[in-house]
């Protein structure tokens, strides 16, 4: 076994028994109600630590190094196998649910998506609503990790531009790559802490404080209940979400630099205020469409709230829901579907393309243009006011590319499995683009993906992974080189 092998394995038996220790969490919680579901997870505790110290055993060594391709199958790996491991409680609380669906369901989780096969949430034991929001904490932090430190090194669409540690000591936010990682840590836990006392303070019970916080912050979209955010709207935890997944959908970088003294950054960055752009225009357009489509309601919720809070929810791919957006009409439900395209910004707990992506797609575009009405002049394409290498430009394009051309393959199976045009274009886009509901009756803001065939799930679980992991990522361990030694 080579040195890299070793430390992959590693990483995923220390992984495997992180995870399983956080069984313990829900089982106590569960134990502490009626209990209904707390064997399954002591159970699935004592054999996820059995296994994770296994592989800890076998893949230990006295130093550790990764290659590039071991960086892949560390990332890759870590999902999947967490994910199967994440599905063992919910297949042994009895709760009638087939392997399938508890894959997906933790797939789901892990990936922040927001999808489920669940119904009935307000029944369901306390431990299984709280094992689900853990999951989406858990996906919602690894990511920002992986997304700054692993992905850069592999040039991943362009998120070498997001190092933790740059070459030059003045765009160094921190000395040490650990360190920027230890602080990101505790602005998520800050951030998190801080939505439970929003949510406290609306009225919203101790319970469901705990399980939105974590699920907002992750941008992950689980709710504990079956109206979602809906169940919350009194109290104004609707808008509470809104203003905390738009701090989700920010780099975490930048929260950074503000705690060193340079808050403006929130503001002057241009991927951040691009993203705030994008979510003004969409609630405006969003807001005109609802009172269009509506008859006035005196009990009903304001149409710049609905519009503020689902519009937020579906960028950031958090996929909470405040009302039945598939009831606004057709052009409401296309702005949706642009939105899901489109994302947070990189180094957040958000998902798609991104922001910055299209920023230099635009950039390079328009350098294009210039450069065929005036062959000579230079105009390179600029990110943040440099130029940008061609090998960025070209990964961005990449990116870009294979994200669309997935989405239209996964889209295509779907409508194979017997889905109609709706169900399959929308399961496609909001499962790679990680989103959480869909367009339509079956699987939009007020169904669930629980009808859907069992082919149709385990396409939506495979888009899952290969969105949240950044497409190429997956899709490279798909080329014979990337098994030749």
């Amino acid at each position: 076994m080579t040195q890299s092998a070793r430390t992959v394995l590693f990483a995923l038996g220390a992984m495997l028994s992180a995870l399983s220790l956080a069984m313990l969490a829900p089982a106590l919680v569960d134990l502490s109600y009626q209990g209904r579901s707390a064997s399954a997870f002591f159970g699935s505790s004592l054999l996820g630590l059995a296994a994770g110290g296994i592989m800890t055993l076998l893949g230990r060594s006295p130093e550790h190094r990764l290659t590039a391709r071991g960086a892949i199958l560390l990332t890759a790996g870590a999902w999947a196998v967490l994910a199967f491991a994440a599905a063992l409680p919910l297949q042994l609380a009895d709760l009638g649910i087939s392997w399938t669906d508890a894959i997906f369901e933790t797939t789901s989780g892990l990936t922040t998506t927001g999808a489920t096969i669940l119904t009935g949430l307000d029944e369901l034991p306390r431990g299984i609503l709280l094992w689900r929001s853990i999951l989406q904490w858990i996906g919602g932090i690894g990511i920002i990790v992986t997304a700054m430190a692993i992905w850069p090194m592999l040039g991943i669409g362009g998120m070498q531009l997001f190092r933790l540690e740059s070459s030059e000591k003045s765009e160094k936010v921190l000395p040490r790559a650990g360190q920027i990682a230890l602080a990101i840590v505790l602005i998520y836990l800050s951030l998190t802490f801080a939505c439970f006392l929003a949510y406290v303070v609306t009225g919203m019970g101790g319970f469901d404080a705990v399980n939105h916080a974590m699920t907002t912050i992750a941008t992950g979209g689980f709710s504990t209940r079956d109206e979602s955010l809906g169940a919350f709207t009194d109290g104004g935890g609707d808008l509470v979400a809104a203003v905390f997944m738009i701090l989700a959908g920010l780099p975490f970088v930048l929260y950074v630099r503000a705690a060193q003294g340079r808050p403006d950054l929130l503001l002057l960055d241009s991927q951040a205020r691009t993203f705030l752009s994008v979510i003004a225009v969409a609630v405006l357009v969003l807001t005109v469409m609802i009172t269009l489509s509506q008859p006035p309601d005196p009990g009903a919720l304001p149409a710049w709230r609905l519009a503020l809070v689902n519009a937020v929810s579906i960028i950031t791919g958090t996929g909470y829901a405040s009302s039945d957006f598939w009831a606004w009409g057709s052009g409401a439900a296309a702005m949706f579907m642009a939105l899901m395209f489109i994302g947070g910004c990189a180094g957040s707990t958000s998902c798609s393309v991104k922001i910055f992506r299209y920023q230099i797609a635009a950039s390079a575009i328009r350098s294009y243009i210039e450069q065929l009405t005036r062959p000579n002049a230079v105009s390179p394409p600029r990110y943040r006011g440099k130029a940008l290498p061609p090998e960025t430009v070209r990964s961005v394009f990449v990116f870009i590319f294979l994200f669309f051309a997935t989405f239209v393959v996964s889209a295509v199976l779907l409508s194979f499995t017997g889905l109609d045009t709706i169900t399959a274009i929308s399961g496609a886009a909001t499962t790679l683009a990680n989103v959480g509901p869909g367009l339509g009756d079956i699987i939009g803001p007020a169904g669930t993906f629980a009808p859907l065939p069992d082919t149709a799930k385990w396409i939506m679980t495979a888009t899952m992974l290969i969105g949240r992991l950044e497409v190429l990522v997956v899709l490279v361990m798909f080329t014979p080189g990337f098994w030749r030694r």
